[in-house]
């Protein structure tokens, strides 16, 4: 079993459904093969690297996947993104998008291929990845992770997250079975 964290994002609308929805729906999904999930709240934030876009809603999962390498966690995902929509062949990189999943820790794994990175390469500028995990990294298994992402979050003159949907509010929308508990 792999402890795994994940950042999502989204910040354009597919098929009547918010940016806000589609990452409720993600989780959703993503509930499905990882277990023990937590979701941070949602943060809006502004565009990183390409500015010229609408904001962006940002969140963290984590949670453990069973009988799942790096590869079979990143072609699950890419199943989820696209079925909310996302199209890699009609968009450009760091534009605007239905949904974005990064892979930012898997386990202990360290991954260094062209398509995929782990952890994320640029997890320390991230602003919008870095607040939303240090909410849900709480057990004593995450000590190493949040020391690290808080010292990434004291170099980051403006983190540029704004808390836009608490995650007790999150769950009563999208996990309202579980809206009393931590999950």
């Amino acid at each position: 079993m792999s402890r795994i964290l994940l950042g999502l994002g989204s910040n354009t609308a597919y098929n009547g459904c918010s940016p806000v929805g589609l990452l409720g729906r993600a989780c959703t999904a993503l509930s499905g093969n990882v277990a023990d999930i937590v979701c941070s709240s949602v943060y809006r934030t502004k565009a990183m690297y390409v500015t010229e876009q609408d904001d962006f809603y940002n969140m963290a999962v984590k949670g453990t996947v069973e009988n799942f390498g790096p590869r079979d966690l990143l072609a699950f995902i890419h199943r989820i993104e696209a079925s909310l929509g996302r199209n890699r062949n009609r968009e450009y990189r760091f534009g605007p998008r239905t949904l974005d999943i990064d892979i930012e820790l898997f386990g202990t794994i360290a991954v260094d291929e062209p398509d995929l990175q782990i952890p994320h390469p640029r997890i320390h500028e991230r602003g919008f990845v870095l607040v939303p995990a240090l909410e849900i990294l709480t057990e004593p298994a995450d000590c190493i992770e949040r020391e690290r992402f808080s010292a990434y979050v004291q170099n980051l003159s403006d983190p540029g997250v704004r808390l836009f949907l608490p995650a007790s509010d999150f769950r009563k929308a999208f996990f309202p079975e579980a809206a009393n508990g931590t999950e």
